[in-house]
């Protein structure tokens, strides 16, 4: 798929690069995808197609690669082309700010009652520290006796799916089998709350296009990325 001249994974592996991590892996079980992206200079690593998640394959690339556990591993989505490099780094310095944590993660408040509403949106809910208390597709928090929704979503955070793992949890992670609330909610880091793992949250600063999961997302990006010459910039 190509946006703005390049396949969309080029340009989520120039995010990567342009966030000053030191090693980027392009993690895949395909052997066209692994084409694609040894074209354009990736190192890509290929994992086996028996990996139920993406924390899964993460997983293994650091089993293959042998990689330290004072190191995070910073999990980027193949579908984000418009990935703000400074949160790839934002996420893998909050790791490294507290040792107690297994994983960080980012957040951002909620634009309207509609995403506080919207099961596709995923929210998260933490304590005064920073710790994630819970992560829900339902709206969270929720409207209590005299609140209105307009009141809960003010307070509420949407997650944003990128993650710095470190290697030791992420082999603890894809050790364990699925957990019942995972499973009803289809969201793989409540397996790391069910395990007892410390998750820090913290708010992110940097727009966020939108990652293309639909035709519109993709029409979308093409757009951002064509009228900036393939250079995400600010996009609101």
């Amino acid at each position: 798929m190509a946006i703005a001249g390049k396949p969309m994974l080029q340009h989520v592996w120039m995010r990567a690069g342009e966030s000053g991590a030191t090693d980027i892996v392009i993690a895949t079980d395909s052997a066209q995808v692994a084409d694609v992206a040894e074209a354009f200079g990736a190192d890509v690593c290929l994992t086996s197609p028996d990996c139920r998640s993406g924390t899964d394959r993460v997983a293994e690339v650091c089993f293959q690669r042998c990689w330290d556990d004072d190191c995070p591993v910073v999990n980027v989505q193949g579908d984000a082309p418009l990935m703000p490099p400074a949160s790839i780094a934002r996420v893998a310095k909050l790791l490294n700010r507290y040792s107690s944590a297994s994983i960080a993660t980012l957040c951002t408040p909620l634009k309207s009652a509609e995403d506080y509403s919207d099961p596709n949106v995923v929210k998260v809910v933490c304590d005064a520290g920073g710790r994630a208390l819970y992560f829900s597709r339902a709206p969270i928090p929720a409207v209590g006796h005299g609140s209105s929704v307009s009141d809960a979503a003010a307070h509420g955070y949407r997650h944003l799916g990128l993650y710095a793992y470190r290697p030791d949890a992420l082999r603890q992670l894809s050790a364990a089998p699925p957990c019942d609330l995972e499973q009803l909610e289809r969201l793989e880091q409540l397996r790391a709350l069910w395990m007892g793992m410390e998750i820090r949250v913290e708010v992110d600063t940097e727009s966020h296009g939108p990652d293309v999961d639909t035709l519109a997302d993709l029409e979308r990006v093409v757009e951002l990325l064509s009228n900036r010459g393939g250079v995400p910039g600010a996009v609101k």
